[in-house]
């Protein structure tokens, strides 16, 4: 927790001069609060024995001081209530901006495990908890221990007899609150882990949704989304029942404090110990200590919340990327295609069998190399390793002769241009889609690189063309023109290396042609592997691979394989 907590007081470093500030105003505001029962005092004490006119005059400078001292506080309060939640607000745009670039350093063996709602909730709610603590919590603890402290010393300075009734059950209120912050603080951290849980359900739902109306099962998603919100319902009302003891607990002993001091000054005052303007001047500083107990209340309750998503937010920031440019990585320039695999294998978790054993490969620049084999002979995890979506668990695999572990990742990932089956489009239009590419190229370039993937004609028949919305994963346009927009991605991005997983084993035949088409002019003069689910799609492939759980089976062109009789042969004819 310690460190924890020097990590939180950590992101206040840039906006010291503002916290200080906001900690100087939070001061006077609550010196102000202190000031005016002593005025009370005054006048309850001096007032009775002065004549009329000495009186009305000095109640009118009493006046004029305290309307003074409102405007003071009115300024105060201002500052404290815009400036500190701006400074709030950029403690939390600063932590967003950590944590969404950290997702992005994160590899495919991370996203995996994960779910986008449940990483959505780090970077949303918990965040905004974080930073309401960030801003509130700090100036909520100067304020309660200035009121305490300063009505402490009046009181004291009133009648020491009061003062003892009046903080006898200090001891108590406290010990009562750290055992209910204790409990507090686990169920609020559940209330997180439940609430992401139903991110998560919802986030799958409404990306699912047309699958959902398909079959009609709206009603088996309203019980799955039941069970999570009855969950998250448990988890609240667990923390709800700790809360509600913790209140009321706390509003009965400040009630037992006002009670003990009434009895108290009664008695005093029976016995000519207190006069009745002190009385009524310790009443009112009773309000004045009740109201910095309400604050440290809701402080414990901010804390619970904002320091259980700040364990969240480090604990997602403290998971180490495992794929990350080593120290002295080079950049990878001038690159010409070649492609080595050095008895290369590959698990996806410790204890997990081998996905890839021992494989030894070698691609030519500018070749034309297809992998084909059964579903989970890890075609697909050969070619993620090549950018190094995954790092190898055994062996090399090197690009022009270099380790591709020893050359930074960006420079390695700017040489390869991949064309999937499942086509990714963000919200936005064509255009921006294409860009993405290449970001910062000119439209005409842009339009180059679609008319290369056929895909200008349909794009300019659209009612906006290039700046036509296509909508969330671009559900506007069909799978063809989705595909040809991916292509016209790789087109602009210019890469010397393809890869090409299953791109047109979800198209019907008239858009496979014409994806097949540019597909084949995209891999001219590049280092091209082609993961292919039909079969007759590459026939024409320089060199088939055949890809089996014992590595690669065979290997040659078409026509060898055909005559060859062995796996590739029995797969064609199930699968050309």
């Amino acid at each position: 927790m310690k460190d924890n907590l020097k990590r939180m007081i950590s992101y206040y470093k840039p906006y010291l001069g503002t916290f200080f500030l906001d900690m100087f105003f939070a001061v006077l505001a609550s010196a102000i609060a202190l000031v005016i029962p002593l005025a009370v005092r005054n006048i309850t004490s001096t007032i009775p024995d002065m004549t009329p006119e000495a009186g009305m005059q000095k109640i009118l400078v009493i006046g004029g001081i305290l309307i003074v001292l409102v405007i003071v506080q009115f300024f105060a309060n201002y500052y404290i209530s815009y400036y500190g939640h701006v400074m709030g607000a950029k403690m939390e745009y600063d932590m967003r901006a950590e944590i969404f670039s950290h997702y992005q350093k994160l590899s495919f063996s991370f996203y995996d495990d994960q779910k986008v709602g449940q990483l959505m909730s780090r970077i949303t709610s918990d965040l905004f908890e974080i930073t309401e603590l960030l801003h509130h919590g700090p100036e909520n603890i100067v304020i309660a221990l200035i009121k305490i402290t300063g009505a402490f010393i009046i009181l004291a300075g009133i009648s020491g007899y009061l003062t003892l009734a009046a903080f006898i059950m200090l001891p108590f209120m406290f010990w009562f609150a750290y055992v209910l912050n204790k409990r507090m603080r686990k169920a609020f951290r559940q209330n997180r882990v439940k609430i992401a849980e139903i991110n998560t359900q919802i986030e799958d739902n409404l990306s699912g949704i047309r699958v959902v109306k398909s079959f009609a099962n709206e009603d088996i998603e309203n019980a799955k989304f039941k069970a999570g919100n009855d969950g998250f319902l448990l988890a609240k009302k667990a923390s709800y029942l700790n809360m509600g003891i913790f209140h009321s607990g706390m509003t009965a002993f400040t009630l037992l404090i006002n009670i003990i001091v009434i009895v108290a000054g009664g008695v005093l005052m029976v016995k000519g110990l207190v006069k009745v303007p002190d009385f009524i001047t310790f009443l009112l500083y009773i309000n004045v200590f009740t109201e910095p107990v309400r604050m440290i209340i809701d402080f414990t309750e901010q804390f619970q919340n904002g320091y259980t998503g700040f364990e969240r937010f480090v604990e997602m920031i403290s998971i180490d990327p495992d794929i990350k440019d080593r120290e002295g990585a080079e950049v990878l320039s001038d690159v010409k295609g070649d492609i080595t695999f050095e008895d290369v294998s590959f698990k996806y978790k410790e204890g997990a069998h081998r996905v890839l054993r021992h494989i030894n490969l070698e691609v030519p620049a500018g070749s034309y190399v297809a992998l084909v084999g059964s579903s989970g002979g890890g075609k697909t995890t050969l070619c993620s390793l090549i950018p190094r979506f995954y790092d190898v668990t055994g062996g090399t695999i090197r690009v022009d002769g270099k380790d591709i572990r020893d050359v930074t990742l960006k420079s390695l990932r700017d040489n390869i241009g991949i064309v999937q089956q499942d086509v990714y489009m963000f919200a936005g239009t064509i255009l921006e889609n294409i860009s993405y590419g290449r970001p910062g190229a000119s439209k005409e370039e842009i339009i180059e690189a679609a008319k290369l993937a056929n895909a200008h004609d349909f794009i300019t028949s659209l009612p906006n063309g290039y700046d036509t919305d296509i909508g969330q994963r671009g559900v506007k346009l069909s799978g063809g023109q989705k595909q040809r927009i991916s292509i016209a991605r790789v087109f602009l991005k210019n890469p010397p290396i393809l890869i090409f997983d299953e791109a047109t084993s979800a198209l019907d035949n008239e858009s496979e042609n014409i994806v097949k088409e540019s597909l084949e002019r995209l891999a001219k003069n590049r280092t091209t592997l082609v993961i292919a689910h039909r079969l007759s799609t590459i026939r024409n492939a320089e060199r088939i691979l055949v890809l089996t759980e014992n590595g690669i089976e065979e290997s040659g062109t078409h026509g060898e394989l055909m005559e060859k009789g062995g796996v590739y042969a029995s797969l064609y004819k199930f699968n050309a």
